[in-house]
């Protein structure tokens, strides 16, 4: 498949190939290099807790041989990795001196997640809007410390780094705007905050990380929550909310792992026929590593997406089913009725979880939903066909959850 993008990409990529053919090396992807890389930019040496070098092995030894990583895509997981490497020193430093963070609770705290494609993004922003309500942004899980200040974050000169990256972003892959729509200021999936645990779907999502995925898929994922829960802990310490409004479809593998760190944690599930999920993803998915690899094969992507998410999802029902957690935890909202009634759905919310929709709230997800129409910015368009997905195999894969939800 030729890789998407504009003549910046193009160029890039040409470049690339210029360079290896003459047997110069690409960027190297090594972990010593980059350790050493976030200690000189911050000055600091404490990365915290020290279990995070197995999954960072595992997943630059993928990024370096697995991957079909371009230049672009070489140069992208190397600066990526610094960041993520980087916000952890910064981030115990921050707690060094101000232990009262660790201190804080997280009470409560709400999840949206489901399938991916199925209307996690439209319920998380008007929830979001809710004053009382956290959501984290965009920018701040990019760049979280120092602790993000309420009353001055509309100046923070880490949104302007945001906005660039994003820019930059765009400009190498402009068609994605019409996949998922990006801004430093806009609430974003917590698979961010997963990401500096280095054990996260996050990566998966935009590079092809084979053995590094098998491997998580086998992990016990709450030292994941733990770290996401001291990351919450941060944002929050100067921009406190009455609870946290959080989603990320990925959150379907860690189901058990989850509840055990958030006791309190209430959870959405969004479901959508699976034959409209399925192709959609696939094309994200293809759309993301054709910005970073000239290697995208859209039929392999299209088998494993459609194979990793029924295994999230029957890994997240199953841990429903169990009982462990009560089951007035859980509340289903099908995507038809989201769209159709996206202010009645967030009422059945409120009510269900016992929350208080004010009229100011209400107001603002009504101006949310002005601003933010359906395909904005151009529709999505695919097929099953182009994924090398069969409509009659994929029912039957997914004929049980569509019958038990009614899909």
């Amino acid at each position: 498949m030729s890789a998407p993008g504009s003549a910046i990409a193009r160029a890039l990529r040409n470049g690339g190939r210029v360079i290896q053919r003459a047997g110069f090396p690409l960027v190297r992807l090594d972990e010593t290099l980059f350790l050493d890389e976030a200690r000189q930019r911050t000055g600091l040496d404490d990365f915290g807790d020290p279990r995070f070098h197995e999954p960072l092995r595992r997943l630059i030894a993928d990024y370096d041989t697995e991957a079909g990583l371009s230049l672009l895509g070489r140069i992208a997981a190397r600066q990526d990795t610094i960041r993520l490497l980087s916000n952890r020193l910064r981030m115990e430093w921050d707690r060094r001196r101000h232990p009262e963070i660790g201190a804080q609770p997280v009470r409560g705290p709400l999840f949206i997640t489901g399938l991916p494609r199925t209307g996690t993004t439209l319920l998380h922003g008007l929830l979001a809007q809710d004053p009382g309500h956290r959501a984290p942004l965009n920018w701040e899980m990019m760049f979280p410390a120092p602790p993000p200040d309420r009353l001055h974050h509309h100046h923070d000169p880490r949104i302007a780094a945001s906005e660039r990256q994003l820019r930059w972003f765009y400009r190498l892959n402009p068609e994605f705007r019409r996949i998922h729509p990006l801004a430093a200021r806009r609430p974003e999936e917590c698979l961010i905050i997963t990401s500096h645990s280095f054990l996260s779907f996050q990566f998966q999502t935009s590079h092809y990380v084979p053995n590094y995925q098998a491997w998580l898929e086998e992990q016990d994922l709450v030292r994941c929550y733990e770290e996401h829960r001291r990351f919450l802990q941060h944002l929050q310490w100067r921009w406190r909310g009455e609870r946290w409004v959080l989603k990320a479809p990925a959150h379907l593998f860690g189901i058990a792992a989850l509840f055990e760190v958030y006791p309190d944690a209430a959870v959405i599930l969004t479901h959508r026929d699976p034959l409209e999920v399925v192709g959609s993803l696939a094309s994200l998915t293809t759309a993301l590593r054709g910005t970073f690899s000239d290697e995208v094969d859209p039929v392999r992507v299209g088998a494993e997406m459609t194979r990793r998410w029924a295994d999230g999802l029957h890994r997240a029902l199953r841990v429903r089913d169990e009982g462990d957690v009560p089951a007035n935890r859980f509340l289903d909202v099908r995507y038809t009725d989201l769209v159709r009634d996206p202010l009645g759905t967030v009422r059945l919310v409120y009510r269900y979880f016992d929350l208080v929709l004010t009229p100011a709230a209400e107001e603002r997800m009504r101006r949310y939903l002005a601003q933010h129409p359906k395909d904005k910015h151009g529709p999505h368009s695919y097929t099953l066909a182009e994924f090398g997905l069969d409509p009659d195999e994929e029912s039957a894969r997914y004929r049980s959850y569509c019958q038990r939800f009614g899909l």
